[in-house]
Formats: structure tokens, C-alpha cells, sequence
């Protein structure tokens, strides 16, 4: 699709969350730039949104050591087939991401942890394959920890989705995306036992300017089934800057990112 676009000389957004089509999106930079238009991939919460949070609070610290971060899901959501197969492609497969200063094996929905938000009370979490685990490292070189998770709201749907990551791990299963229909109807079947309040957390700690240990915390609420409408906002604000012309020319800015 990207491809047809700048072949037909229009310019391409796109929402995508899938590590390896994101972080090579610059492959097509040459074609984009010879047909003067922007190709972007991921123009969403990751990496987009929480580049600008990190963004945001870069300036507070000499040294960024480590990111920490990570989305609850509401469970009264609309939740599609698609996001379902491309979460459940990941649960229990090995990826890397960075920490103690160099690229580890983890796998996902594993290394489950508790974070409390506020509101929201406590949310359970798992590794989740991200395009900021890829990206991130470059564009923040100081950074010797990144970690992503996401989880459920339901703390019962959180363990057994641990559970079933085991046994893709052990090699019993070969992927759950094989069984996302099925899973996806059973966990319609919860929805009145959650809620439609959402959230994002981001934790970051390193260096002061002031050279003393620094930490930020930053929490994103989102409530009445708000959570779904984030992901969209870097994609409808990038469309209009194109519809305007406020973007800066090719020479100035790089044509797929």
C-alpha cells in the first residue's frame, strides 16, 4: 500500500504497530523523496505518542538511563479480529529489547508485574513486541532499559493469557494467532465484569541536570471507552498539517520516517 501511494504520488500514514514493517519504513525514503511526498509509518501510540512523552521530559535530564512503560486495556471495548491476531502473534514468541545496556531475549505477556494507576487501581502487565524496542535505542542512545508491556484489565484474562503463553514457549503451541477467533469470543464474555476506563504509564529515571537522580512519572486516563480514540490522534494531526502544507519541504525533513 505505502508503495502504491508514492508510486501514485500521495502521501502515506499509516497506524501500524508491527516492530519490523515500522522500523523499516525508511526503505522506502528514496521513493518517497524522488515523488515528493511523506510516507509514515506508525503515526500512533507507539512509537508517536510515546516519543512525545519521552520527548517532553528529555530536557529535565543530562542522562536518560531507563523507560518503563505500558497500556491497560479497557475490557468494554470494541475489540477487533485484526488487533487480536496481531497481539496474540507475539504471546509467548522471543524478542529482543535492551536492558542492562544490551539487547536480551524476552518473551511475551512473560515477566508479569503490577502497576497502580491512578483511578484506575491495580493493572497487571506482560512484554509486549513494540516498534519503540527497535527504534528507540537510536533515538535515545544514553538509555540502557526499554521495556514495554500491555495488559488486560481483567486480572483473570491477564494470567490465563500468561498461562497460554507457556505453552507456546515450551513449543506446545505454535502460535496463538491460530486461535484469536475463538479467544476473542471468549473474552466478549467478561465484558461485565470490567470497565471502559483505560490507561498508559510511563516511568523514566537517569541523570539531572542539576546531576542528582531524576525520576518522572506520567499516567494517561482514559475513561467512558476514550481508549480506543488515542491511537489515531498522531494520524488525524499529521492529515491536516498535509492538507495545509505546513510541513516543511523534502530538503528539510526526512520523507518516510
Amino acid at each position: 500500500m505505502a508503495q502504491a501511494c508514492i508510486r501514485q504520488g500521495c502521501h502515506y500514514l499509516d497506524l501500524a504497530d508491527a516492530r519490523d514493517f515500522v522500523a523499516t519504513i525508511t526503505s522506502l525514503d528514496a521513493r518517497a523523496r524522488a515523488n515528493d511526498v511523506l510516507a509514515v509509518s506508525g503515526a500512533s501510540s507507539v512509537p508517536c505518542l510515546t516519543a512525545a512523552v519521552i520527548d517532553h521530559y528529555v530536557p529535565g535530564f543530562a542522562r536518560l538511563d531507563s523507560i518503563d512503560y505500558g497500556i491497560s486495556a479497557a475490557q468494554q471495548t470494541n475489540r477487533g479480529l485484526a488487533t487480536t491476531s496481531a497481539v496474540l502473534s507475539y504471546v509467548g514468541k522471543p524478542f529482543l529489547a535492551l536492558k542492562n545496556g544490551r539487547p536480551q531475549t524476552v518473551h511475551g505477556w512473560q515477566d508479569m508485574h503490577a502497576e497502580r494507576y491512578p483511578e484506575l487501581g491495580l493493572r497487571l502487565f506482560g512484554n509486549c513486541d513494540i516498534p519503540d524496542l527497535a527504534l528507540f535505542p537510536a533515538r535515545y542512545p544514553d538509555v540502557r532499559t526499554l521495556r514495554f508491556a500491555a495488559g488486560h484489565e481483567l486480572k483473570l484474562l491477564h494470567v490465563g493469557t500468561w498461562l497460554l503463553s507457556w505453552l507456546v514457549r515450551i513449543g506446545v503451541v505454535r502460535s496463538l494467532t491460530d486461535y484469536a477467533e475463538p479467544l476473542l469470543r471468549l473474552a466478549f464474555l467478561f465484558d461485565r465484569l470490567g470497565s471502559s476506563r483505560s490507561g498508559f504509564h510511563m516511568y523514566l529515571s537517569g541523570l539531572g541536570v542539576d546531576g542528582q537522580p531524576r525520576k518522572a512519572r506520567f499516567f494517561l486516563i482514559a475513561l467512558s471507552r476514550h481508549g480506543p480514540y488515542i491511537p489515531c490522534m498522531p494520524a488525524i494531526l499529521l492529515a491536516r498539517k498535509l492538507a495545509r502544507g505546513d510541513l516543511p519541504n523534502a530538503e528539510r525533513r526526512p520523507a518516510s520516517i
